[in-house]
């Protein structure tokens, strides 16, 4: 496994992406000349775009009411009752409206440089078994317009195939549908994916927009089931890898412009990623760090604290922690000990904590960026007007001493 060496100005790739891990000195540039890692010593510091692509309801009730889909729990769902073009028009408002190059720019201004893109394997249309699938169409455009704001800013951008053909999880909207059980895991599943891989990377490998995409996540958060973990890790991931590679290879891709694969580390708990993979050139990993559901950590401020400055999420390396937030257990996070609004102090420590302890390993991506939740602890945006982020992160306070 490697990381780019060679010092890249991204301005000077007319319509070629390259592939990289930001690293200190790295001449990784926006379109006004700024290199967006120094601050932040190469390390990755991003928020997730969560409900652009895939809409997740309950991060944007407001915004799910708008667009008619109050009564569904779902893409597929809303799609099923709105009908395909009355759903096109809503979903297409939406992509335009959530998220814009003005929050591109709020989050550079942030000294954030990377964003997760998490998309669906309908964004490739002809996917799609029409007959039984419902999803909105013509979202490609609008992925297109967010990368190019994002690659003009100098940010890096990470695309994640966060809903996967058949559902990689059960009842979870971030795949896109509300399936009663996991239907990925079968050939013929792994083979549509396996086709919207190599798509999407000739897309970013021939489409302007995408030049700064270095890291395509081939599926998020998949089951930690044995059975249908081991039956990923022997037959999807090597493809993966070999079908991805194959298509750079055709196009005549230099191996030092390859995209990094993720894939979801040791930790998360589908067992080990690596496997069944001969080549692991570029290979990249994705933790998922949520306290909120670790039951093994005693709910209080100290231990918070105290468990993330000692947090090592290095089963794999080079690890991002592709999710984490400020949230806290269900029966306690409307207790006045964990107030967003009185106990900023607690939260803003809490997240100086999390960085120090992800910036071990590559870095982290926050989920996510914006919510309509009047609470700051998913939301990023939310979190740096309350005060608990600061726009400076190189100002972070010390609490792991």
């Amino acid at each position: 496994m490697g990381v780019l060496s060679k010092v890249a100005a991204l301005g000077a790739f007319a319509g070629l992406a390259t592939a990289w891990l930001p690293e200190t000195n790295k001449k990784i540039q926006s379109n006004d000349g700024k290199n967006l890692f120094t601050s932040s010593n190469g390390k990755i510091r991003g928020v997730n775009l969560g409900s652009q692509f895939i809409f997740e309801p309950w991060i944007g009730t407001s915004e799910w009411n708008s667009m008619g889909c109050g009564s569904t729990g779902s893409e597929f769902d809303c799609v099923s009752s709105l009908g395909q073009d009355a759903a096109n028009s809503a979903f297409q408002k939406h992509w335009g409206d959530w998220i814009t190059q003005d929050d591109i720019s709020e989050m550079v201004s942030y000294s954030l440089n990377t964003i997760r893109i998490p998309v669906g394997y309908w964004l490739r249309e002809d996917l799609v078994y029409s007959d039984s699938e419902h999803f909105p169409q013509g979202g490609l455009d609008f992925v297109k317009k967010v990368c190019g704001w994002a690659s003009d800013a100098g940010m890096y951008i990470i695309m994640d195939l966060h809903g996967a053909p058949g559902a990689q999880t059960p009842g979870n909207a971030f795949t896109g549908q509300l399936a009663s059980e996991p239907g990925f895991y079968q050939d013929y599943q792994y083979e549509r994916a396996l086709k919207f891989l190599e798509w999407m990377t000739g897309l970013i490998h021939s489409t302007d927009e995408f030049r700064n995409v270095g890291m395509l996540e081939i599926v998020n958060e998949p089951v930690q089931d044995d059975d249908k973990a081991s039956s990923m890790r022997q037959n999807y991931y090597p493809k993966a890898f070999e079908r991805i590679r194959a298509n750079e290879t055709s196009a005549g891709i230099d191996k030092a412009d390859y995209l990094h694969i993720q894939m979801m580390d040791k930790l998360w708990g589908s067992g080990d990623p690596n496997q069944y993979i001969d080549d692991l050139y570029y290979a990249a990993y994705d933790d998922h760090r949520y306290l909120k559901w670790d039951t093994s950590v005693d709910a209080s401020h100290d231990s918070y604290i105290s468990e993330s400055c000692s947090d090592n999420r290095d089963s794999n390396t080079p690890t991002i922690v592709g999710e984490w937030s400020l949230a806290v257990p269900d029966d306690v996070e409307s207790d006045s000990d964990w107030d967003p609004k009185s106990q900023t102090d607690f939260y803003g420590k809490w997240f100086a904590a999390q960085v120090h302890s992800y910036e071990k390993q590559q870095g982290w991506v926050f989920w996510t960026w914006k919510a309509q939740l009047n609470d700051y602890r998913w939301s990023y945006q939310d979190a740096v007007k309350a005060g608990v982020i600061p726009k400076d992160l190189s100002s972070l306070q010390n609490v792991c001493n």
